[in-house]
């Protein structure tokens, strides 16, 4: 490795906090950085009045399950509740629920203030928090989810289907950046094609761009340079999830770290500039450089459909991508269902073998990669 792994690339930052930090480590590695910050540099903006009429609904009656799923809003819901002087009565009503965490951040803001989670997945996926508790017996329960900055009642609207009596807690709401021009200027650059990649450390972040990339007629043709040429880079699996449904496919690392997801960006994009190589379950050997792809060395054609899918899959080796992603990066003119898709990865297995895409049920597929 070159003491600058990133030299000749040129990255897009939305980041509005630890800024300095992620720039100084891109730049430090030999990129250039064109920063356009997606929310508020002050975007967690708590209402006091929403807030106390919210805890006081849940304290006035027993509750029964409380998802928490954001460490930062945790922790400002009981500072507000200390101010009030009503903590003590708020940590009892939680204390006897079933609490679900969404991560390790709001089960370490739990713990602080003695509270103890009975599960938490290990995705810090919501959607796998939903999981856990479809087809479970919810008829009756008073349910409490506290939002993470953005509502979540699509969430509540699941759970009462399921019979449950939902109160949601908005502790914060996420606010877009003050002045939206470099954010507009980052799309251009996107849609154009001018920057190798774009990192994300946040979900409102990456719905703050599309809606922005909305504003300005210009979404489409973010999204079609985002799945053929510029890298989204997400510091983890929640934040990779708010581009599953624009059809995006996204790298993530396993550890959800400003310094682990510029070290991938190290590795991913010096690999795409020089042709993609990776090694898959039972030793053979992939190699994507442009639209060709080899097999141990042998040619293999694909049609546009298996094509598009390994786009997607080879973006995101060993990890997930879900159907509708999968189906949103399916050609013009494919059959718009999931079927479309059960049959590309078909053909994918038909021409690199059986055992190259695995099946992960109810959630997609994945490239079986080599561990």
């Amino acid at each position: 490795m070159t003491d600058s792994p990133l030299g000749g690339f040129r990255i897009g930052v939305t980041a509005a906090r630890k800024v300095d930090e992620q720039v100084g480590l891109l730049e430090r590695r030999g990129a250039t950085v064109e920063w356009a910050p997606a929310l508020s540099l002050d975007p967690n903006h708590v209402d006091d009045e929403e807030l106390r009429a919210a805890t006081d609904e849940v304290l006035s009656r027993p509750v029964d399950m409380f998802l928490a799923t954001t460490g930062i809003g945790m922790k400002a819901w009981f500072e507000a509740a200390e101010r009030w002087g009503v903590l003590p009565d708020l940590l009892a009503a939680l204390e006897g629920a079933e609490i679900l965490a969404r991560g390790p951040k709001s089960v370490g803001a739990l713990r602080r203030q003695g509270l103890r989670e009975l599960w938490a997945p290990e995705s810090e996926c919501f959607e796998d928090v939903l999981e856990h508790l479809r087809g479970r017996p919810l008829a009756g329960r008073r349910i409490v989810v506290q939002e993470h900055g953005q509502s979540l009642s699509m969430v509540a609207h699941a759970l009462r289907r399921q019979g449950a009596e939902v109160t949601t807690v908005t502790v914060y709401r996420v606010a877009a950046a003050d002045d939206p021009g470099p954010m507009f200027a980052m799309i251009d650059l996107i849609a154009e094609r001018k920057l190798d990649a774009v990192t994300f450390t946040s979900a409102p972040a990456v719905a703050a761009l599309m809606e922005a990339a909305g504003s300005t007629g210009r979404r489409d043709d973010l999204i079609s340079a985002f799945q053929a040429d510029v890298v989204a880079s997400c510091v983890g699996p929640v934040t990779a999830a708010a581009f599953e449904m624009w059809g995006v496919p996204t790298i993530y690392p396993d550890r959800s770290r400003l310094a682990a997801m510029v070290k991938q960006l190290e590795t991913e994009l010096p690999s795409r500039r020089s042709g993609l190589s990776i090694e898959l379950l039972g030793g053979h050997q992939l190699l994507l450089h442009g639209e060709d792809v080899l097999l141990d060395g042998a040619d293999v054609k694909l049609t546009p459909a298996p094509a598009a899918v390994l786009q997607a899959l080879v973006a995101n080796p060993g990890n997930v991508v879900s159907r509708q992603a999968l189906l949103a990066m399916l050609p013009s003119g494919t059959a718009g269902s999931e079927h479309a898709v059960e049959m590309a990865v078909a053909r994918l297995r038909a021409a690199l073998g059986t055992r190259t895409v695995q099946t992960v049920v109810k959630r997609g597929y994945r490239l079986a990669v080599a561990s």
